[in-house]
């Protein structure tokens, strides 16, 4: 228990400063504030004072209890006195307590050696508490209930919040009392898991230990391997050195060389002169050199022999456990959904690696009564993966952890992708007919085209003051769709003057092929918007064609009133970076969404008598493509298909 000293408003400048006391919580050790009054602040618990007095008397129940106030030899105690709180017999009770005074008042009670008021007393007020406070939760007498620190607070009477606390502790010790094989099987497990966790705990550190030893073998090996080498080159510069002093000794005075020159020189016998100074001159000439040029057959120096091991101490503190993944990050750049959906993630710069991943995804569904099983896929390798098999118009959760060694990481955060309104459609831009081929190139696949308004261009802007205004240019998709619901999008170049995306009657179409290029549809409308006539409200019959027109990075929405230049930007929206397109053939209708979010964006009607096919048109220069079925997708990837595993 530590003490402090507390503030509060209004505190006089140079006043005394009370002393706090701080008290540690049982279950947390966290430091709690008692306030100035300390201990006196808190209620006492009666009710565990009453347990625990049932349990002595349960253990000391052949311990009688003595009068208090008797001469010896005392008798037993047969009654209690609460406003007393002492015990005694009959006789000490009606002398304590005489007739015609405030004590013959008290009620006696059962005797006892710990002694309770009869209810529970505010420690503030010394008043009986009558309520509880719902937003402090606590205890309150009246005169705390008028307090403004309980303004506006929940109170409720202690027998409401009586019968209340005791119905859901009954029902929740009827639960665990009813659960008592589950509670048993539970303990059977914990038991289990910690002998394995002895055993565990014991091999790791035998793995450690044989670990930590095999670096120390390899050390000493090492180490026998180097003072050897060092070792053998000392030998070899003595053995040197040591030549070298003989040499020298040789040329000292009495020495064997100059002794022998010495008596050499006293022959005065030419031809035997001669032939012994022959060899002795050169062994003369040999010491002189040495003598001259001096200098010592072998360095002292081992410095060569230094070991760098900076390196080596560096792993060695760095020498630690393994840890486990850290949690991955989504990738929310390159993840999104289509026909299936594409989930990429990344690890933390400073992670530990991962051997592979576990992706686990489920659909929720707001009206399901309990969360759906999560669908998991183990031992991913690379940091992509494909979900397929998933319900149209719904909403996945996605999530990704990593393993190593270590077992595994934490999981990624969760990532929620709405997947399409519709079964995906997959087509091709068709270049076989129709389309302007000196004004639009399709590439090579047929998902990509681009509007090239070059020298036609210029004509035709040269007519604007004298016939029509600017041509626009049709290229369809090679499908025809004729019932149930379908779904495409496609990716609008921001830079694009102005394209038109939507659908059309393919008889209608074909018409408009013939038609000359200069020349609008005849449900254009300058002024619309869209291509769709769904504004001209005095038409029942659904339009052939229906259009959403983009434009310089925007997106040009009537909403069914007729367009002016006066607020351009109340009927505009920033164009997405994918545009989806849903046909409902049944219904004859069309909508518009943002990919990305799927947002809706435009919807509309269209005349569904015959077969639809997805249309586009440019004005001017401009460029899109359709989106690729992520299955075709040539990224390095895991297929995930359905694999249901419980948590």
């Amino acid at each position: 228990m530590g003490t402090g000293f507390g503030t509060y408003p209004g505190r006089k400048r140079g006043a005394v400063h009370p002393q706090t006391v701080s008290f540690p919580c049982p279950a947390c050790q966290r430091d709690v504030d008692l306030g100035e009054r300390g201990l006196g602040s808190l209620f006492r618990n009666l009710t565990l004072e009453r347990v625990v007095e049932r349990y002595r008397q349960t253990i000391n129940i052949s311990a009688a209890i003595m009068c208090q106030f008797c001469k010896p030899p005392q008798l037993e105690a047969t009654k209690g006195c609460t406003e007393c709180k002492s015990s005694f017999c009959n006789e000490c009770f009606k002398l304590y307590h005489p007739w015609g005074t405030q004590k013959a008042q008290h009620e006696p009670t059962p005797p006892t050696l710990t002694f309770r008021p009869k209810g529970l007393m505010c420690p503030e007020h010394k008043e009986e508490v009558t309520h509880y406070c719902k937003t402090c939760q606590r205890l309150v007498c009246q005169l705390c209930r008028v307090r403004r620190t309980h303004t506006s607070h929940k109170i409720t009477p202690v027998l409401s919040a009586y019968q209340a606390l005791r119905e859901k502790l009954t029902k929740s010790l009827a639960y665990i009392l009813s659960s008592q094989d589950t509670v048993q099987t539970q303990i059977a497990e914990l038991e289990e898991t910690v002998k394995h966790t002895e055993v565990n705990g014991s091999q790791a550190k035998e793995e450690v230990s044989q670990m930590i030893q095999a670096l120390c073998t390899m050390l000493e090996e090492k180490r026998a391997t180097l003072l050897q080498a060092i070792e053998e080159c000392q030998q070899e510069r003595l053995a040197s050195l040591h030549g070298q002093i003989r040499e020298h000794q040789a040329m000292l005075e009495n020495s064997g060389m100059v002794g022998y020159a010495q008596e050499v020189l006293k022959e005065t016998d030419h031809p035997c002169f001669v032939q012994a100074a022959k060899q002795l001159h050169n062994r003369i000439l040999r010491a002189t050199d040495s003598l001259q040029s001096f200098r010592p057959a072998a360095t002292a120096s081992f410095s060569h022999f230094q070991l760098d091991v900076s390196r080596e101490l560096k792993l060695l503190t760095d020498l630690a456990f393994i840890r486990a993944p850290e949690a991955p990050v989504i990738d929310t750049q390159r993840t999104y959904t289509y026909d299936q959906i594409f989930l990429c993630w990344r690890l933390p710069q400073h992670s530990p690696p991962a051997w592979h991943y576990t992706v686990e995804f489920r659909k929720t569904d707001a009206k399901a009564k309990g969360l759906k099983l999560w669908q998991r896929r183990e031992e991913v390798r690379g940091t992509c993966a494909l979900v397929e098999y998933l319900d149209t118009d719904s909403v996945y959760v996605l999530r990704v952890k990593g393993y190593n060694k270590a077992g595994f990481g934490e999981y990624s955060e969760d990532i929620y992708l709405h997947t399409p309104p519709a079964p995906v459609l997959n087509f091709f831009l068709d270049n076989r007919w129709g389309f302007n081929r000196d004004r639009l190139a399709i590439s090579k696949d047929q998902r990509a085209v681009r509007s090239v308004p070059g020298i036609p261009m210029l004509f035709a802007a040269e007519r604007l003051m004298t016939s029509c205004h600017l041509s626009i240019d049709l290229v369809i998709g090679d499908v025809a769709i004729t019932q149930g619901k379908s779904y495409w999008a496609c990716c609008v170049d921001p830079s694009s003057y102005l394209v038109k995306v939507g659908v059309g009657l393919e008889s209608k179409l074909q018409e408009w092929f013939q038609v000359p290029q200069d020349v609008v549809s005849p449900r254009y409308d300058p002024d619309s918007g869209h291509d769709s006539g769904a504004e001209d409200t005095t038409v029942e019959a659904p339009p052939p064609y229906a259009f959403l027109t983009i434009g310089m990075g925007k997106i040009l929405l009537s909403h069914g009133s007729a367009l002016t230049s006066r607020d351009p930007n109340g009927c505009t929206v920033p164009l997405p970076p994918r545009i989806g397109i849903c046909l409902d053939y049944e219904q004859g209708k069309v909508s518009f969404y943002d990919a990305v979010s799927f947002r809706e964006l435009w919807e509309c009607g269209v005349d569904c008598s015959g077969p639809v096919c997805p249309a586009f048109c440019f004005i001017g220069g401009g460029a899109l493509h359709l989106q690729e079925l992520v299955a075709n997708k040539q990224e390095r990837k895991v297929t995930i298909g359905g694999f249901p595993k419980l948590d």
